[in-house]
């Protein structure tokens, strides 16, 4: 209980029956609502009511600034102009730390002074602190224009009271809310953190990779990663945070490609209560609840231009603005990025800021497709196949000679699908050559030529495919070796 009524216990005593009402409904209102913004609302109106005041207001205290979170007048509505209160009424609690009540404020040589007090004829003030944990939180203030002596010491205990109430009250509240935030946490992690399975493969491209993260996880810069569809870019990222000082902290993901602007904008920044038809309540957005964490977004290619100037300026300031809002929110999180589309033509085509450009090429991350992945494919097909069935399930060499003759268009993930389909089929403990099936590969050779012309074409077709490897294109042609070196030279290929 506030440490000024433990001075005298017996002026509860000084209350109405009207303020023992009052002081019942707002605390029923207080243990029914969960929401911080409505349930202020409501006991402001309440707190009207029972002074028979014209104006109250909840401001927040946090030792740098004061916020009016809530205003509300007689008509039970919200007071938007916050220039018609007085900052300097505000201050006033904040210095002496102690409720106050004037009766007179046009008589006091220093409150009559204050700009919105004339402006305003204000008659009587009255208003409390609101304490957690000992210290100063908030302020509750109510005012009168019409007869100076309309509050009473009676009010002053009353709101004393009230101000004990609220602050049990924003203790539940808060509790509430880290709750949702943690729950929120963890169905994101669960939707998303086992789409693809840990970062597996011994090849050259992958180890080089490893070393980047390493590295890269060391630090906070921003991330971009690029690379092809399927490659395992939110893998990446998810190792990248796990790797960080920020390990403990939120991971949170968030796909941008095909979804409406305005649902993406409001699931990023969150949206004030009453921004659109059906916010009914103020929320949080993503890049809010992952504070102090690591935020990845994915597909940023496909972001629109006004989410790109929002998202500019979280990288620029780390602030956002929720939607209906006015107010800027500072955020302490780790950015990464990804996508498949090329940035830099994007820029040059005038579909992608160039400023948030090079704000996100920040440290780029290229991630090797499978078809550069030497070696790595029969390590990642027993590794999936452990993971569908049990490690009885054996996959035979000419399933696996397939599998690496193939130019995986989709990456990994497309992997996954032929593995998941293949020990499916299978109704034994083997998956052969018969149990994987593959699309044809496109093949974008001219066949309106000579032969001569034909033969180039598919042989610089599969060394491009193979990134330059013979061995692997000799296999997916099914020749030796030796033949496609005696071509290269009889073709004149580099």
């Amino acid at each position: 209980m506030n440490e000024y009524l433990n001075k005298d216990l017996s002026s509860i005593k000084k209350l109405s029956q009207e303020q023992f009402e009052a002081l019942f409904e707002i605390n029923r209102a207080l243990n029914a609502d969960v929401y911080r913004q409505s349930l202020i609302e409501n006991v402001l109106d309440i707190i009207i009511d029972t002074l028979k005041a014209e104006r109250s207001l909840f401001a927040r205290f946090d030792d740098i600034e004061t916020k009016i979170i809530a205003a509300r007048n007689s008509e039970k509505k919200s007071i938007e102009d916050i220039k018609e209160f007085s900052s300097g009424v505000i201050q006033k609690v904040i210095e002496l730390q102690q409720p106050i009540l004037y009766h007179d404020v046009q008589g006091d040589p220093q409150l009559s002074q204050f700009h919105s007090v004339q402006l305003k004829n204000i008659k009587s003030v009255i208003g409390v602190p609101v304490f957690r944990e000992k210290k100063i939180w908030g302020i509750i203030l109510a005012d009168t224009q019409l007869n100076r002596k309309e509050f009473t010491d009676s009010n002053l205990v009353f709101l004393q009271f009230f101000s004990n109430l609220v602050s049990l009250a924003l203790d539940r509240i808060d509790s509430v809310e880290k709750l949702k935030d943690e729950n929120e946490l963890l169905a994101n992690r669960i939707s998303t953190v086992d789409k693809l399975p840990d970062i597996v493969g011994e090849s050259k491209a992958m180890q080089e990779l490893s070393s980047i993260i390493h590295k890269v996880s060391r630090t906070d810069a921003t991330v971009l990663l690029l690379g092809e569809s399927g490659t395992g870019k939110e893998l990446v990222a998810h190792a990248i945070h796990q790797l960080s000082a920020r390990r403990n902290k939120p991971y949170l993901a968030q796909f941008c490609g095909s979804i409406p602007e305005s649902l993406l904008e409001s699931e990023l920044f969150g949206y004030k209560k009453g921004a659109f038809t059906g916010a009914v309540n103020d929320k949080k957005g993503l890049l809010e609840v992952s504070e102090s964490g690591t935020f990845f977004l994915d597909e940023i290619g496909e972001i629109s231009p006004a989410v790109q100037t929002k998202l500019l300026r979280v990288i620029e300031n780390r602030e956002i603005t929720r939607l209906g809002d006015t107010s800027v929110r500072k955020v302490d999180i780790r950015l990464i990025a990804a996508t498949n589309k090329n940035l830099a033509a994007l820029v040059e085509d005038g579909e992608f800021r160039e400023d948030l450009f090079y704000r996100l090429n920040v440290f780029p991350v290229t991630l090797p497709p499978l078809r550069q992945r030497y070696g790595d494919i029969p390590i990642l097909a027993r590794h999936f196949l452990k993971q569908f069935k049990n490690n009885d399930l054996i996959i035979e060499p000419d399933a696996l000679k397939k599998l690496e003759d193939y130019n995986w268009p989709g990456n990994v993930r497309q992997l996954i699908n032929v593995l998941q389909r293949a020990a499916i089929l299978s109704e034994t403990n083997r998956i052969g050559s018969e149990h994987i099936h593959l699309p044809e590969a496109k093949i974008s050779v001219d066949f309106s030529g000579t032969l001569k012309d034909i033969e180039k074409g598919l042989l610089e077709e599969r060394l491009k495919q193979y990134n330059g490897n013979r061995t692997h294109t000799a296999h997916s042609l099914g020749v030796s070796v030796r033949w496609v070196q005696l071509k290269l030279k009889e073709l004149s290929i580099e």
